[in-house]
């Protein structure tokens, strides 16, 4: 059995290998030149380059061929793919078009994990150990779409550019936004495929504030966790940390880098806080 994804689940190529999984690499391009994410191009280096450039970063999808030659490698052996939501990107319309061209696409499990980032990562680390535990493909599957149905991510963006960029604000609104230098915080829908808007608060921890009423309100608990996980703001990162594990004791609260390609779309300075049940 092979497990793969794509790198919406921020492995490095280190971390790949150690779990023995397969990653579609997803592409960032700035200034003329293209780079796949984690293997051309670390977080640290992309953030540099972006504060560098005066033009707008772009990304990319993984294409049909790319998906089509890893699963030409395992021709014998079931194939579990994790993709991040559907709508966000188009790589599970991709991944679902290239297992239907192989000779066997009933060996190919193509999930639409409805997340990214820190709980599309929660959901591959789970794959792994359910493989090494000896469950059998149908079983991981299983198991896998009970942790999806329990997922949620809010966004607070930095630089409104990024996201103007990509659709999710208006002009107008990106730049009143600058001028009165609010702290919006935007949510994934409930059906994993856009953002909308949640809350607009005035200060950084006036915004925690308002994910963590959320969160209590649904009966967050240990037995979730959460992922903090930011553009190049470690410090903020640390501080939202701290604010959450003093709403929620005991829970377990990770901070993680954000890749380029959501860098490209979320912005210098951003911070997503997710949520997936264990």
């Amino acid at each position: 059995m092979r497990i793969m994804t794509d790198s919406s689940a921020m492995y490095t190529k280190e971390e790949a290998e150690q779990l023995n999984i397969d990653v579609l690499p997803l592409t960032v391009t700035i200034d003329g030149e293209t780079y796949k994410e984690y293997i051309d191009i670390t977080p640290d280096e992309f953030l540099e380059k972006i504060k560098n450039s005066n033009n707008m970063p772009s990304s990319s999808q993984p294409s049909l061929g790319q998906t089509m030659e890893i699963f030409e490698k395992y021709p014998d052996e079931d194939i579990i793919v994790l993709n991040m939501a559907d709508g966000l990107s188009g790589t599970y319309s991709t991944t679902s078009a290239a297992k239907n061209s192989m000779d066997h696409p009933e060996r190919i499990h193509v999930i639409n994990t409805m997340t990214l980032c820190g709980p599309h990562r929660y959901l591959v680390d789970l794959a792994c150990k359910l493989r090494d535990e000896g469950k059998s493909t149908q079983e991981i599957v299983n198991e896998i779409h009970k942790h999806i149905a329990d997922v949620k991510s809010f966004l607070i963006p930095h630089d409104f550019k990024f996201l103007q960029k990509g659709g999710r604000l208006s002009p107008m609104a990106a730049k009143l936004g600058g001028m009165l230098k609010i702290v919006p915080v935007i949510e994934q829908s409930d059906d994993g495929r856009s953002l909308e808007k949640f809350a607009i608060k005035k200060t950084e921890k006036g915004a925690f504030k308002a994910v963590i009423k959320y969160f209590k309100e649904r009966g967050l608990d240990e037995n979730y966790k959460i992922y903090l996980t930011h553009a190049g703001v470690l410090d903020i990162a640390e501080r939202a940390k701290a604010q959450f594990e003093e709403g929620f004791p005991g829970v377990d609260v990770e901070i993680i880098e954000l890749s380029p390609v959501f860098m490209t779309h979320g912005g210098p300075g951003a911070l997503a806080i997710q949520v997936i049940r264990k």
